[in-house]
């Protein structure tokens, strides 16, 4: 069992992370059972994996757990989504002191940590992440939101999590697809600041792809402990360092939205395909060594990662990208800034970027 402390004042919280705890979940979330009972979200693929082992651990617990299943993938962030899940906490007679549970990958912890913080004026939540995807990254930090005609995680809050139960075991469901999809926010944590864990991942990360629960459990703690030191320096990205945690999504949202936010291409794809292309960016910027920019690739390669445009499945314009980016909310008095590396483990932001240069290297690159 590992304990790892979001540091945030008074809205500090803690991420447990212990092979085997969705069994023990009602011993977990017992303090956070506001009038004995859990309001718990989830989706129609995780349901029939999970929810039955939620609902044994609660067994003779006296906590009543009130469940409402969602359509499962990304469409799900939605208006739509959103209204009939606040609707139906609503109906159920929800109260302020009660806590909504998300169990399952980001899109479900998204749309759980938003509507928590706008029914009724702002409600607990805890994350119960079923996804490599979510256990490494979306579930902890406190960034919530859906999905609109504009783009990706337009509109939302930062809302932090009271309580973040991570259960390696759980991802033994997960198909392969969105296992290496969360492989890729893995490797970002060593592109990012730590060149060494990026020499870690090329040489066991295939040990993880292949489910090996001592390789699997290091690379979850690692990335948790990683992003949680972030998040506590810089809760809402207002210092810039927080942004770092941004690597590869700037194209990688982009690639989503050209994609319709479909299942052609899921988050942790973009995010790969993303991250190659912010080194390859890099390269022609003179930024990063053209050798770092072809071990990213590699490795991405050899994780069966999209690493650029064509594995990605995206054939458009540069300039079709770039008017998805200029949707980004990071936009900042008509300027993007992008996260760019001088090498691995060496990431920083660019504040001088020219979207015509941009779309100019998408076109070369596909």
């Amino acid at each position: 069992m590992t304990q790892i402390t979001v540091e945030l004042g008074e809205h500090s919280y803690p991420i447990l992370v212990e092979p085997g705890a969705l069994a023990q979940a009602a011993e977990h979330l017992r303090p956070f059972a506001s009038n004995q009972r859990l309001f718990v979200l989830t989706d129609r693929n995780v349901e029939p994996q999970l929810l039955p082992q939620l609902q044994r651990a609660f067994n003779d617990s006296g906590i009543e757990l009130i469940v409402k299943i969602l359509p499962a993938g990304e469409t799900s962030k939605s208006w739509r989504q959103l209204e009939l899940v606040t609707d139906w906490l609503l109906s159920q007679g929800i109260e302020r002191s009660d806590t909504l549970v998300a169990l399952g990958g980001g899109v479900i912890g998204d749309l759980t940590g938003f509507a928590a913080a706008i029914v009724k004026r702002g409600c607990r939540f805890v994350q119960i992440p079923t996804s490599l995807l979510a256990q490494v990254d979306s579930s902890v930090g406190g960034k919530t939101a859906i999905n609109c005609s504009a783009g990706k995680n337009l509109i939302g809050s930062f809302n932090q999590p009271r309580f973040v139960l991570i259960d390696p075991l759980v991802l033994n469901s997960l198909p392969d697809r969105e296992l290496r999809a969360g492989y890729a926010e893995v490797v970002k944590y060593g592109l990012i600041n730590d060149a060494s864990f990026f020499a870690w991942c090329e040489t066991n990360g295939f040990k993880m792809l292949d489910r090996d629960p001592d390789a699997l459990s290091k690379a979850i703690i690692h990335s948790v402990q990683a992003k949680a030191l972030i998040v506590g320096e810089d809760e809402k990205e207002l210092s810039g360092r927080r942004a770092l945690l941004n690597l590869g999504h700037t194209f990688g949202h982009a690639l989503e939205a050209e994609t319709g936010f479909s299942d052609k291409l899921v988050h942790g794809e973009a995010v790969a395909a993303g991250m190659a292309l912010a080194f390859a960016y890099s390269v022609r910027r003179g930024h990063c060594d053209i050798a770092d920019a072809e071990r990213v690739r590699a490795h991405l390669q050899a994780a069966n990662l999209p690493y650029d445009l064509a594995t990605a499945s995206v054939r458009t314009s540069g300039q079709r990208l770039v008017e998805h980016m200029m949707h980004d909310k990071k936009m900042s008095g008509g300027t993007l800034p992008f996260l760019l590396a001088n090498g691995i483990g060496q990431s920083f932001l660019a504040k001088d970027v020219e979207l015509d240069d941009v779309a100019a290297f998408l076109d070369s690159s596909t």
